[in-house]
């Protein structure tokens, strides 16, 4: 039942070691999208535009609110936590938020030129939606899913704990016979 559960033997939550070259991606993921996006907030805010105004004021080439000036402020300060913690934690942050990302430009999508268009969205930020979506997406799977993942890879190890643990045999066994025997 459990092999039926969990096929490959591997969880999202798995701990990456804190030393981990991957830690580094996924931090540098985090922080620059963070940044940029507290960026827009920022300066979306200091033109002092209307909360749910739809009229048009553009930040960066995007168009822009109150409200999207604010959400924007808030997602990059969760990517720089997502940054400031690293691992696993990152990784799994720039996943979500990059579907997230990835879902709203399909639903504001849908929603331009209507009422409920209250995030003034325009095409431009449909687009930057789907291409920041997929960066993160990016910054968040890399090293940790593919097909040719290398042995030591932390995340393959997790999925193949059998086959790690016969070449970790088989190297500490070519490592005692490489030693000499001293007496």
């Amino acid at each position: 039942m459990q092999r039926a559960l969990h096929p490959v033997n591997a969880r999202l939550d798995r701990h990456l070691p804190a030393d981990h070259k991957l830690n580094q991606v996924y931090r540098v993921g985090a922080g620059l999208t963070g940044l940029l996006l507290m960026v827009f907030g920022v300066l979306g805010l200091i033109d002092r535009i209307g909360f749910f105004d739809t009229g048009g004021d553009t930040v960066l080439a995007l168009n822009t609110n109150g409200a999207l000036s604010v959400l924007s402020l808030c997602i990059g300060g969760l990517l720089i936590v997502g940054m400031v913690v690293g691992g696993t934690f990152a990784s799994t942050l720039n996943i979500v938020l990059g579907v997230l990302f990835i879902a709203s430009g399909f639903v504001n999508l849908a929603l331009l030129d209507t009422e409920l268009n209250f995030l003034a969205f325009k095409i431009q930020n449909v687009l930057f939606s789907f291409v920041v979506g997929v960066m993160l997406m990016w910054f968040g799977m890399y090293g940790r899913v593919g097909s040719a993942l290398p042995h030591d890879n932390p995340y393959w190890r997790a999925r193949h704990p059998e086959q790690a643990a016969r070449e970790d045999r088989a190297r500490a066994a070519r490592a005692r016979f490489a030693r000499p025997h001293t007496p």
